[in-house]
Formats: C-alpha cells, structure tokens, sequence
C-alpha cells in the first residue's frame, strides 16, 4: 500500500522527453549568445579605448618630434638665409652692373631699331605694290578665264533646257493621243459586252422555262405515283397514318427548301457562265490592249533611253567642266596661299636677320656692282642663252627679287669668307698650342718628358739631345743635317 503524503509519479511519454529536451537546447543557445554578446561588447570597448590611447600618444610623439625638427629646420633656414643672402648680394650688384650695361646698349639698339624699321618699311612697301600688282594680275585672268566658262555653261545649259522642253511635249503628245485610243476601244468593248449580255440572258430565260416544263411533268408523274402507293400506303398502314401526315408536312417542307434550293443554284449556274462569258471576252481584249500597250511602252523606254543617255553625257561634261573649274580655282588659291606664307616667311627671316646686321649694312643695305662697264658689257655679251618672249617675261616677274639676290649672295660671300677664316685661325691655333706644349714640356719634369728629347733638361753639364760631332772630325762623304735650336719662350714672346 502506497503512503498517503507521497504522490505517484506518473510515466513521461516521448513527446514530453522531446520538447523538454528542445526546451533545454534553446535555453543552452540562449545564454551562449548572450555570453557572445557580452565578450563582443567587452572587445569593443577595449578595442575603442586602445585606439583612443594609441592616437593619443601618437599624437604627443608627433608634437615632441615637430619640436625637434623644428629646432633643426630653424638651425639650418638661418644658416642658409645668410648664405642666400650674401648670394643675393652680390647677385644683385651684378645685376645692376647688367642692368646699366644693357640700358646703353638698349640706347643703341633703340636708334639702330629705328633705322632698321625705316628701311623695313620702305622694302616691305615696294613687295607689297610688287605682290598686289601681281595678284591684281592673277584676278583679271582668273576672271576672264571664269567669264568664259559660265558663257559656255549656260549656253549649254539652255540648249539642254530647251531639248528636254521639246522631248516633255512630244511625249505629252504621244500620252494624249494613247489615252484617246484607249477611250475609243473601251466604248466599242461596252458595246460589245451590253450585246452579248442580252444574247446570254435570253438564252438563259429559254433554257430555265424548257426545264421548268420537264420539272413539272416529272412532278406531276411523281405525285400520281405518290396518290398510288398513298392509296395502298392507308389501305395497308391505316395505323400509321398520322405519322405518314407528320412526315408529309415534312415533304413539303423539304420540297419548298429543295424549290429553293434549286433555283439559287439556278442563279448561280446563270451567273458563271455569264461570268465566264465576261472573263473570256474580257481577258481577249485585255491581252490585245496590252499588247498594244506593251509595245508603245517599248517605243516610249527606247525614247527615254536615248534621252538618258543624252542628259547623261550633257551632265558628265558640265560635271568635268565644273570641277575642273574647282580645280583650277583650289590650285590658284593654295599657289596664293603658297606666295603669301613664303612672303611672310621671308619677312621673319628678314626681321631675324636684322638683328645681326651691322652698321654698314644698316646704312647700305645693297652693294653696287663691283663690275666696270666694259666688265659689264662682256658680262652681257658672253650669255650664250637667247632671250624668248616666255624668258623675258618671267625675268620681268622677278625683276623686283634683284636687290634681294644681291644682299643674299653678299651675305653667301661673307660666310664662305668667315669659314674661310676660320680653317686659318683653327691652323694656327694648332700651331700655337704645339708651341706651346713644347714650351711646358721645356720647362716641366714628368716622366713623359724624359722619354722624349728635352733641349732644356740638363744633367752633369750635358744635355739628353745627341751630339754632333766637329765638322773636322766628320768624313767627307757623310753629310748630317745641323740643327739650329730655339728656346720657346723666345717664339711664343715674338709671335704672341
């Protein structure tokens, strides 16, 4: 016998194990995240305060540290600032030494820049009437030769207006008098199909009468047949004579629909062949208009050809016309464009060319002919070449480029005569530093120098030259060259 005070414990089932379990589980997850949550926090906030401490003492090293380099930077502005500016100093009493040096040349130059202007001037004046007398020259052929293409052009023009005009009326012609035909035929055609329309009809109405007279008499044989076996029909069937009514109101039902019937494809067989009729007809003089039509069409596309052809060839020449006249037009054009940046390249150069000009070239900028008259005179008879009218006026185009060639040409001869000169002083610059190297090698000990003769370099009373031997004490036959030696110094003083 159970205690009274104790209580049975009654048996878990297997759905209670499980959601006790589930419980479990989800209780267990619950305090893992919230331990997950509390280390992430605490990370956090550990994490946070070490990036405050770090960039706080990053920045008080960066504060101690800017103090350090400062005090060096300082060291070293002040040490440069005085040697910039003793630099400056001295600097600066050379440039003011540059400064009034170059306000006197400035002064020279301004007078010279005058002169050099004023001769500019007059020269550019002189191509400029050469060049606009030139183009001027150059507009009245341009503008003649232009006259006489657009004559040509619209008198072609015109003629190839006027055959087009004449060919668009012919053609109306022909259109107006092929549209009259046409109307002529249509009228004969209506004509021809309004007769045979009544011939068909009329053959129609006597057709369908002759068929309604056999339809009637084989109706009429028909029902007496009927009357016949209707009569033996009751006689035999008197018990089915009230469905033989139902079915006879139904025959004449279907008698009236097949009467229908019958007479719509009646209409209809009138109708095709009337209409076959039509097609035949129809499809006769279509086929002989066409043929007509076919062959003023063939006519009218020669014609037309032709007239391609012709306005083809009118507008390929007036085309090859055109552009050679654009051609000649953008030659001419980039030859003056061409004419005009050469001039403007030759001033540039002229204004280069002026700085360094001298004196003498300022104020007589064109040499005279250096030539007597007689000189001159067998100057002119020697040319073998004989003058033409195409050579003289091509010398008189470039009649005004004669003081240009001859400051050109002076300019040619004082560069040869500067390289010229040149080749002399480097020779006897080579010359002077030969001379000068056996005067250093004469008064200097190295041991390059011992390895050569030295006249000056003397041991024990003797010098390293060899000795000639007396004239006595040399045989007759022997004949040794005598040298005559010269200090260097002696040299370099009367030379230099």
């Amino acid at each position: 016998m159970p205690k009274k005070g104790k209580k049975l414990k009654l048996p878990v089932t297997d759905e209670e194990q499980l959601l006790l379990f589930q419980q479990k589980l989800l209780a267990d997850e619950e305090a893992a995240k919230k331990k997950e949550r509390l280390l992430t926090q605490f990370l956090k906030d550990k994490l946070a305060k070490e990036e405050h401490n770090s960039a706080l003492n990053l920045h008080k090293i960066n504060t101690q540290w800017r103090t350090v380099l400062r005090e060096v930077k300082t060291k070293e502005l002040h040490k440069d600032i005085e040697i910039l500016s003793q630099t400056f100093e001295r600097v600066v009493d050379c440039k003011d030494s540059v400064i009034k040096s170059l306000a006197k040349d400035l002064t020279e130059a301004e007078e010279q820049y005058a002169h050099a202007l004023r001769s500019h001037l007059h020269n550019v004046d002189q191509l400029l009437t050469l060049q606009r007398r030139r183009l001027s020259l150059l507009e009245e052929n341009y503008n003649m030769e232009l006259e006489v293409l657009t004559k040509e052009f619209e008198t072609e023009r015109k003629s190839i207006i006027d055959h087009h005009e004449k060919e668009i009326h012919y053609l109306q012609d022909v259109f107006m008098a092929m549209e009259q035909n046409y109307l002529d035929s249509e009228y004969e055609s209506k004509l021809e199909f309004q007769s045979m329309w009544d011939d068909l009809k009329n053959k129609n109405l006597e057709e369908k009468h002759f068929l309604r007279l056999q339809l009637e008499n084989i109706v009429e044989d028909l029902w007496k047949r009927f009357q016949d076996a209707l009569k033996n029909y009751t006689d035999a069937t008197e018990d089915r004579k009230i469905a033989f009514e139902t079915l006879k109101v139904k025959d004449e039902k279907s008698s009236k629909e097949i009467e229908v019937q019958m007479k719509k494809i009646q209409r209809l067989q009138e109708a095709i062949s009337a209409l076959k009729g039509k097609i035949t007809a129809h499809s006769r003089e279509g086929e002989w208009q066409n043929q007509c039509i076919r062959n003023d069409k063939e006519l009218v596309h020669v014609q037309l050809r032709k007239l391609k052809v012709q306005r083809t060839q009118a507008r390929t020449t007036s085309q090859e016309n055109l552009v050679k006249l654009t051609l000649e037009s953008n030659a001419t054009l980039k030859a003056l464009k061409k004419a005009v940046e050469k001039g403007e390249k030759i001033l540039k150069l002229a204004e280069i060319c002026r700085k360094f000009e001298t004196e003498e070239e300022k104020v007589l900028p064109f040499y005279s002919s250096v030539l007597t008259p007689e000189e001159q005179e067998e100057a002119d008879s020697q040319n073998p070449e004989d003058l033409t009218e195409d050579l003289a006026k091509i010398m008189m185009d470039y009649a005004g480029m004669e003081n240009f060639w001859k400051r050109y040409n002076k300019v040619k001869l004082e560069v040869l005569s500067l390289q010229h000169r040149r080749l002399q002083l480097l020779d006897i610059s080579s010359k002077l530093r030969e001379m000068l190297k056996q005067y250093l090698d004469g008064i200097s000990v190295s041991d390059e120098v011992l390895s050569h003769l030295n006249p000056l370099f003397i041991v024990n009373y003797r010098s390293n030259l060899p000795q000639l031997p007396p004239p006595a004490a040399q045989p007759a036959g022997d004949a040794r060259p005598v040298y005559n030696v010269i200090e260097a110094a002696h040299i370099a003083s009367r030379i230099l």
